[in-house]
């Protein structure tokens, strides 16, 4: 039997590259900004950090992922003094 046929025609499929290269390095983002944030106290850092950690899971597609993930670094390229 093959498995992935099955999951297939239960409407799952396999997440592309670039969803995986984005997800992983949007979450180290993530993380250095919420290791960052905690440590000098700073909450937009904190929080900024908590949602590029966790938006990933609630995501599908790629394009929207990387915008996401942009826009979320890009905010944190200017608070991150």
């Amino acid at each position: 039997m093959d498995s992935l046929a099955t999951l297939q025609t239960m409407g799952l499929s396999l997440p592309s590259p670039a969803y995986l290269i984005g997800s992983l390095l949007f979450g180290l983002v993530g993380y250095a900004a919420w290791r960052r944030g905690r440590a000098m106290g700073r909450a937009p850092l904190t929080w900024t950090g908590v949602a590029l950690m966790v938006y990933p899971y609630a995501v599908d597609d790629t394009l929207l992922l990387w915008l996401v993930g942009a826009a979320l670094s890009a905010f944190l390229a200017l608070r991150w003094k």
